[in-house]
């Protein structure tokens, strides 16, 4: 689904793409980056094609949502506490160590 399309079928749902995000537990930010590729992944196509038809029968998301546990997707790429970029080297801080 190219990411316009996507874009409308939110805007049917009366959603912007931060509140979109919040609803699905995922960052805006990767949300928009998909404005660059144009494209956004199906799975996230599915879900604002049928929260638009949601919308337009009149039937309440917001309602059915509330009964799904969502977690937070992790972030990717994060580093580890004491790790440069998430590296495998060994530990900063024990490399300070042996400094000393």
């Amino acid at each position: 689904m190219t990411y316009t399309e996507f874009q409308r079928h939110i805007g049917k749902a009366g959603l912007t793409i931060k509140s979109f995000a919040e609803l699905i537990q995922m960052n805006r930010i990767s949300l928009s980056n998909y404005a660059k590729v144009g494209e956004v992944p199906s799975h996230l196509g599915v879900i604002a094609a049928l929260l638009g038809e949601m919308a337009d029968s009149g039937i309440d998301f917001y309602e059915v949502f509330s009964r799904i546990e969502i977690s937070p997707k992790k972030p990717r790429g994060a580093g580890k506490n004491g790790r440069f970029g998430g590296s495998s080297e060994r530990d900063l801080c024990d490399a300070d160590r042996q400094k000393k």
